[in-house]
């Protein structure tokens, strides 16, 4: 079976690029990467790397050590191993450092820095149990948080910060995306009524209502996500054209609001949180509500269609969340898998809008 990327990532993953040297380089990375990350987070923390971008001609280790309020040795043990690392570089001459290029992108990349927050507030210590994760088919990283067989159920009682860093994630994402997808689905089609699956805290649902001044969104979500919606919308404009309707969308018997009609049904970053045999499940039920001309759009971040392989390297990375964290059995999907998923729920992909926001895609489909 052939495997489809975009040109980038054949080229990128199809060839060796690197000499020995520095493959041997790359795979002492990957054996002390833990210490790495955490290396690269606290010169991002005590205002390391801050204080050299500020810097005219560089700092000590001295004058570092002052400036954090840390000892000699902390700030001696930090800047040797982010010299290693390539977070700094240093002037032999005068023993001062300076930012890299990389250290650059670490400190003013908000991407990277949503990234490295969520990575370290949300998954850190859920990763150690990966290999139980994957073994058992069940997200045993989460058990630190609680006792929940999916993060979505205990979302709003993970720690303050915890919450902070998967929103900033959750949203850092899709809302790049919203501009572009709300003239897809409001001016390629007439979109009165929505179904936004999945719905978490409504941004999508207000963007919609705003967008349009006669659109009526109803959000399906568990009871507490809806909780979470009501107070995150409360008292915004077109809320009073935002619903909800309560659903568990493991249960397999429970119905897709059929009170009326919909003209789209919205997907957004969703379907990675379900597994395979789940997603046609949901995307089945979906399927006995709509009509000829409802449209179903899936918004994902489909790794097989990035235009850079960084993107694709951090969405497969970001697979593992799901196994170790989430739930234990979804991904960030490869589009041809979902084509087959969405056909076997009797539908058919009528068209891929790609490159939205943060490499999005838009999935369009129809009935068969």
């Amino acid at each position: 079976m052939k495997l489809n990327l975009f040109p980038p990532l054949e080229e990128a993953y199809t060839k060796e690029h690197l000499s020995a040297r520095e493959a041997q380089h790359k795979a002492e990375c990957i054996a002390f990467a833990p210490v790495v990350f955490q290396v690269a987070r606290l010169m991002v923390k005590f205002g390391i790397l801050e204080m050299l971008r500020n810097s005219s001609d560089g700092l000590t280790r001295q004058e570092i050590a002052r400036q954090a309020h840390l000892s000699d040795y902390a700030a001696q043990v930090l800047t040797e191993a982010s010299l290693t690392i390539g977070l700094i570089l240093v002037d032999t001459e005068t023993a001062r450092f300076t930012l890299s290029k990389t250290g650059w992108f670490l400190l003013t990349d908000p991407m990277v820095r949503v990234n490295m927050d969520f990575n370290h507030d949300v998954n850190y210590e859920g990763w150690f149990r990966l290999e139980e994760s994957l073994t058992d088919g069940r997200p045993a990283g989460l058990e630190h948080f609680g006792s929940w067989s999916t993060v979505y159920e205990g979302l709003s009682k993970l720690p303050e910060q915890v919450q902070k860093s998967w929103f900033a994630f959750d949203h850092f994402y899709s809302d790049s995306a919203f501009p572009e997808a709300l003239a897809i689905v409001f001016d390629r089609h007439a979109t009165r009524t929505l179904l936004d699956v999945g719905g978490n805290t409504g941004r999508w649902a207000l963007r919609c209502v705003e967008h349009d001044p006669q659109v009526e969104v109803t959000i399906m979500d568990l009871p507490q996500q809806l909780e979470l919606m009501r107070q995150h919308t409360d008292g915004k404009p077109g809320a009073d054209r935002i619903y909800g309707y309560s659903i568990d969308l493991l249960d397999e018997e429970a119905p897709f609001p059929a009170r009326h009609p919909y003209d789209a049904i919205w997907m957004s970053q969703f379907l990675d949180c379900f597994g395979e045999t789940e997603i046609v499940s949901i995307l089945t039920r979906a399927a006995r509500i709509m009509q000829p001309d409802t449209r179903l759009y899936i918004m994902e971040t489909f790794w097989d269609r990035q235009r850079f392989d960084t993107a694709a390297f951090c969405l497969t990375q970001i697979s593992l969340y799901f196994t170790a964290i989430a739930n234990g059995n979804s991904k960030m999907y490869h589009a041809d898998d979902m084509r087959r998923l969405v056909d076997a729920a009797g539908l058919t992909v009528e068209h891929i809008c790609d490159g939205l926001g943060q490499g999005h895609s838009l999935m369009i489909c129809k009935l068969k």
